[in-house]
């Protein structure tokens, strides 16, 4: 199924990226806020490994999900809800960080095999959002690597679609807090919606299988001075089924602000938003309830 608007997200090969691609790749953080990644890092099989894997967590008996306990709330287990009653997850903060992966097992009584698929999985997918900021900054033109240790949380995600829910939403309108995402989306059940910029309309984002999909998020329009695009995207219910994901969610640094680098600031693009902490900015979207980007507009500096 197509987008009836023409439209299609764009796609970028990792391997194929400088010279010649590495424009597109500004252009679609820019226009798009998302894009598909071909030619990454991570092998198909272990995508599919860690796929299976995320399918038998899920199903665990909710007593033994609930002792996935986050480091902030919204970082561990997320029971369904009334605002968003199909949809489930589990989730750790810095998966960077072994020790915190581990913990994320002993908590679910994972078993071996299953601690050595999750264990390789997050090493590569977090070796892999390294790889790319430091490609988006290099695209940018600037030197050095701004995003290296910023940590990244995982959630794995579970829609248990029915056929009354045909036609509703999975999961509501928002953009992500953090900088940007990856996502391993289902290769067989579709759904995932993103916000086209020009139009405000929403496309849907059809699998791809192998592939992984990336979206822009909150700190990135943030740290890029307006440039990038945080994409609202929405997940609908298109079939009675199953529908898995697995999310790596580049946040923002524990101790440092996020601020547009001097070199994206001039008089001709004034600095748009004020730095701030990925903790504070968390915090504000939650107590304002503003969960589609709008939370942005309290960041514009103050007028003297």
């Amino acid at each position: 199924m197509g987008s009836s608007s023409g439209c299609s997200t764009p796609v970028i090969d990792l391997q194929n990226l400088f010279p010649s691609q590495s424009h597109k790749l500004i252009e679609a953080c820019e226009q798009w806020g998302c894009f598909r990644l071909i030619n990454h890092s991570i092998p198909v099989t272990l995508m599919a490994e860690m796929k299976s894997v995320v399918g038998s967590l899920l199903d665990l008996p909710p007593e033994i999900k609930r002792r996935n306990t986050g480091v902030f709330a919204g970082s561990g287990y997320v029971a369904p809800t009334k605002i968003n009653p199909l949809y489930e997850s589990l989730g750790l903060y810095d998966i960077g960080s072994p020790e915190a992966v581990l913990e994320f097992c002993n908590q679910l009584d994972a078993s071996p095999q299953q601690r050595d698929t999750i264990l390789r999985y997050s090493q590569a997918v977090n070796n892999l959002a390294m790889e790319l900021g430091s490609k988006i900054a290099e695209s940018m033109g600037l030197c050095g690597d701004p995003f290296m240790g910023w940590p990244c949380q995982f959630r794995i995600n579970k829609y248990s679609f029915t056929p009354e829910s045909v036609g509703s939403s999975g999961v509501q309108i928002h953009t992500d807090s953090g900088f940007l995402t990856i996502l391993q989306d289902d290769e067989n059940v579709g759904g995932l919606e993103v916000m086209d910029k020009k139009s405000g309309e929403f496309v849907p984002v059809d699998p791809m299988p192998g592939t992984l999909l990336v979206n822009l998020g909150d700190l990135a329009t943030v740290w890029s001075n307006g440039r990038f695009y945080n994409v609202k995207h929405r997940v609908q219910c298109k079939e009675a089924t199953t529908r898995l994901s697995i999310a790596l969610l580049m946040l923002g640094p524990k101790e440092a602000v996020v601020e547009a680098p001097p070199e994206l600031v001039d008089t001709e693009h004034p600095r748009l938003y004020d730095p701030v902490l990925f903790e504070d900015y968390r915090k504000l979207r939650l107590s304002t309830g503003m969960r589609a980007g709008e939370a942005l507009s309290l960041l514009s500096p103050s007028k003297e």
